[in-house]
């Protein structure tokens, strides 16, 4: 089921951030927008709508949080892989997004006492 769902993820997302889509969906607003005087601007006409981009937008939280996701951790590979092949670099620095907020903070601190030092 994963499989699937990175499959899908990452084909809607690819097509979520195309111009055509972007155009698709202005133009079934403008047709929805056109046809209200044909539906006397009733309360089912505007709930089409209001359902619809409902719908939509709570599914593209979650894809959009995947690609978020996917994307977040191949770039902190790539750094990892930079901070590894670099010599002198700190390796405590090497997923040092899986530290706690208190590790980070005494990270901080001291990368702010360097920094104080230095200029």
């Amino acid at each position: 089921m994963s499989k699937i769902f990175e499959a899908v993820a990452q084909w809607a997302g690819r097509q979520a951030g195309r111009a055509s889509t972007f155009l698709a969906a202005l133009a079934l607003i403008l047709l929805w927008g056109v046809s209200g005087p044909f539906f006397g601007f009733s309360d089912t006409w505007q709930l089409v709508i209001n359902t619809g981009t409902t719908i939509i937008t709570f599914l593209m939280v979650f894809l959009m949080q995947n690609t978020q996701n996917r994307d977040t951790r191949a770039l902190q590979l790539k750094l990892d892989e930079l901070i590894r092949a670099t010599k002198g670099a700190q390796d405590q620095m090497i997923s040092l997004e899986d530290s706690t907020e208190e590790q980070l903070d005494v990270l901080k601190r001291r990368f702010d006492t360097l920094r104080d030092a230095a200029g």
